[in-house]
């Protein structure tokens, strides 16, 4: 599967982004779906998951109950609504796909770059 990550930008704290994250190849369906971030300067983490049926989801405590994952398996998209931005949130975020029956994530898109300004 490729994706391919968007929806980043420049906005203040206390606004709103949604980032989109498109699939292709592979039927998504088969996949559990991920976000994962990389601040300048420190390793990347985990921000969320979706279960492939899009009923089971997981979020990093620093974004539960700002953020929410989803995803249309019929439109091959995953999104990640971003509420309630922290200059902190600053980072470059990866979208990651992982097979069925995988221990690893093993696909990623190319990033996108989301800035918070205080």
């Amino acid at each position: 599967v490729q994706l391919q990550a968007s929806g980043g930008g420049l906005v203040q704290a206390g606004g709103s982004l949604r980032l989109s994250c498109a699939a292709s190849g592979r039927t998504f369906s088969s996949y559990t779906m991920g976000w994962f971030r990389q601040a300048p300067g420190k390793e990347r983490e985990f921000v969320a998951r979706l279960s492939w049926s899009g009923i089971s989801k997981y979020y990093n405590d620093t974004v539960k109950g700002r953020f929410t994952i989803s995803r249309d398996n019929a439109k091959k998209t995953m999104y990640l609504q971003m509420n309630s931005l922290k200059p902190e949130d600053t980072a470059v975020y990866y979208c990651a796909a992982q097979l069925l029956g995988d221990s690893t994530y093993g696909y990623w898109g190319q990033g996108t770059l989301v800035t918070v300004s205080s």
